[in-house]
């Protein structure tokens, strides 16, 4: 049973080898004859020798010795006992196959052992050996042989090498499958060359050879026998060059020209030089005459009109015969032929009289021109000149908006169309007067009906139906769930991850990284702190400017001070006389004290006259008790000479005035300025 199991494996692993093998070694085992059923070992097989052979093929070998089968090798089942003819049975298939995938040497090595396998037992035992080495030739013809064992054993057989489907070749080392598709169209030949199919070429037949006589150079083609032109050509050989698109008489010599024919011109040829000669476009005789660029013009003769002349003027459409005259059409005009009883070139004039009773339909004659003509004076709803013609209302279509117009005796009367009303259907029928929305809906007139635009939580035609559930008007945008509040049944929605609002409306940006504007920050920063700096020394510039001019006024007012040059008041002269001089000076080291006193002086001749008490918080200007030098230098007014020095009056520290006072020499007086 084992013994079935590996064989039959190794048969399968043979057709698999087969299916991918260039070649294949083929050995067909004839008879074996071992008359007295002897082992190698000289010894006896009882009650026979169960026979069956283990094959070898392998690399050239000068003296045939053990070692790997390179080619291949095959163990057969049990074939016979002791001396039979090989035969197939099941799970053997002679002859023997060995495939290879090489290119074949054409030099084999071969042994093969008998071996006797006994019924039940795993146990084998050699019986012969047979060893070959030849050269050996691809080709379909067998090489027959009979090698001889010990004591009267003989095996005859046969062998090959055949090349597999699809290989050729001395070796079997050229490969060539017939196709008949889009990648090659051929067969095979004997020595593996390609021969290409009726129709192909190349060097792998995928070339169609196109129709006899087509362009090569304007036409191709998929399959054999056709000719495909290439843009701009056509014909059964692509020969015949497409003219222009749009090109009506003109030709081409190369694709996409337009050569004009005779007569003709302009970019697509559609220009006709010579019209009235190609086309005798002018009818009943005109004459034509060509005005260029394809365009004509037609002379027509009298009775005649239109572009070609191919109207006739029938001046019996004006209807220019009276009182039921026929009107006939002639080249020269018209004949109205007219009833009994009328005459004249319009049959205008009658012959009858009011006593031939000529108005119809109840009309009243009246007669004209002594008795040669009458009148009608035609009842309601009747015409013409014998009241013949009912008078039909509704020919001038008066009923509006798809209304049916019926004439009913004298007057006519409008059937309205659904949705309107009035005597000529005019008026649009409001229906959205009687209210139909419920539940605060608003009404819509519509041309035959209403549309009613619900509230929340309502539906339907009129707003009757109550929606439970706001959420079927799927308010939630972006995937949100919407669901109604228990509470207050409010409208809220569940929105998803990426989005938030009401309605989820708003996008998340989630991975959104926000990078700190680090460059501006200190771009800023260096701008502020140089605008720092330039102001810093611009401080300082303008304080050391300042600062001399304020020494060199203290360094003044303290020689003043003491060279005692004070001037007497009655020599003081204010020329700002808006301002009061004020004086509020603590002299603690002084005999003589001025404290809250006011110098008056006289306008008129701008002397101080005397010093008297009175100043107050009112007073505009104030001075502090304080006063700059106060304690070396008391106030004082006298003078010397006639001469004008520099005083100072004390102002308040605190005060945002300072004052100045600039004394001059003028005629024995001295003159303050105040500054404020």
């Amino acid at each position: 049973m084992e013994s079935s199991r590996i064989t039959g494996l190794t048969f399968l692993l043979m057709i698999v080898q087969q299916v991918s093998s260039s070649g294949v070694f083929q050995l067909e085992l004839h008879e074996f004859i071992n008359a007295k059923g002897m082992l190698a070992n000289g010894g006896s097989c009882l009650p026979n020798c169960k026979t069956l052979f283990k094959i070898c093929l392998k690399h050239y070998q000068a003296v045939v010795s053990p070692g790997s089968c390179t080619f291949g090798s095959v163990v057969t089942p049990v074939l016979g006992s002791n001396s039979f003819s090989i035969r197939e049975i099941e799970g053997f298939s002679n002859p023997i196959r060995l495939p290879f995938n090489f290119t074949w040497p054409k030099t084999f090595s071969l042994i093969i052992e008998a071996i006797h396998s006994p019924a039940g037992s795993t146990q084998e035992r050699l019986i012969s050996q047979f060893a070959i080495q030849k050269p050996l030739n691809v080709g379909e013809e067998w090489t027959r042989d009979v090698q001889l064992g010990g004591q009267q054993i003989q095996l005859n057989f046969s062998y090959r090498v055949v090349c597999s489907e699809h290989y050729y070749g001395e070796s079997c080392s050229r490969l060539c499958k017939p196709r008949d598709d889009r990648f090659g169209h051929y067969i095979c030949e004997p020595d593996g060359s390609v021969s290409c199919l009726k129709g192909w070429k190349g060097e792998y037949c995928s070339q169609p050879i196109c129709l006899d006589g087509c362009s090569e150079q304007n036409g191709y083609c998929n399959n054999p026998g056709e000719c495909t032109c290439r843009p701009g050509w056509q014909g059964r050989y692509c020969n015949e060059c497409i003219p222009h698109n749009g090109c009506r008489h003109g030709t081409c010599k190369i694709q996409w020209q337009c050569i004009c024919d005779e007569g003709w011109g302009g970019l697509f040829c559609d220009q006709d030089l010579n019209y009235c000669t190609h086309h005798k476009p002018c009818k009943n005789g005109a004459t034509c005459m060509n005005t260029g660029q394809g365009s004509y013009t037609c002379s027509c003769r009298d009775g005649f009109t239109g572009v070609n002349c191919e109207e006739k003027i029938n001046e019996c459409d004006s209807n220019p015969c009276r009182n039921g005259g026929s009107c006939t059409d002639v080249e020269s005009g018209y004949i109205c032929e007219c009833p009994q009883g009328y005459y004249g070139t319009h049959c205008e004039n009658s012959v009858l009289n009011c006593a031939d009773s000529p108005c119809f339909n109840g009309g009243t004659c009246r007669e004209r021109e002594l008795g040669a003509s009458y009148a009608c004076n035609c009842p309601l709803g009747y015409t013409g000149s014998n009241c013949e013609k009912k008078v039909d209302r509704c020919t001038s279509n008066p009923c509006l908006n798809g209304g049916q117009c019926y004439n009913i005796g004298y007057t006519q009367q409008c059937r309205c169309s659904p949705g309107f009303k009035g005597p000529t259907c005019a008026i649009n029928i409001d229906d959205c007067a009687r209210n139909p929305c419920s539940n605060g809906g608003s009404c819509i007139d519509q041309i035959v009906d209403y549309v009613c635009k619900c509230p929340p939580g309502y539906s339907g035609k009129s707003c009757d139906i109550k929606v439970s559930d706001e959420c079927n008007f799927n308010p939630c945008k972006n995937g949100g769930t919407c669901h109604v509040g228990h509470n207050d049944n409010r409208l809220m929605c569940t929105c998803t991850p990426d989005y938030t609002g009401n309605l989820c409306e708003d996008r998340i940006f989630k991975n959104a990284v926000w990078e700190f504007p680090w460059m501006a920050v200190f771009m800023g920063a260096g701008l502020v702190g140089l605008m720092v700096l330039m102001c810093m020394i611009f401080m300082v510039v303008r304080y050391f400017r300042q600062q001399p001019i304020q020494d060199s006024k203290a360094m003044n007012n303290l020689t003043d001070f003491q060279k005692g040059n004070l001037i007497p008041a009655s020599q003081l002269k204010n020329i700002n006389k808006k301002k009061d001089i004020e004086v509020d000076c603590s002299l603690e080291k002084s005999n003589y004290k001025l404290k809250n006193h006011t110098l008056d002086y006289n306008l008129t001749n701008g002397r101080i006259s005397s010093i008297s008490p009175g100043i107050g918080k009112g007073d505009k200007f104030h001075l502090s008790e304080k006063c700059l030098e106060e304690e070396k230098f008391p106030l004082s007014l006298h003078s010397e000479k006639p001469e004008c020095r520099i005083s100072t009056i004390c102002s308040s520290r605190d005060s945002m005035y300072q004052s100045i006072y600039m004394i001059a020499e003028e005629r024995n007086e001295c003159v303050i300025a105040t500054e404020v």
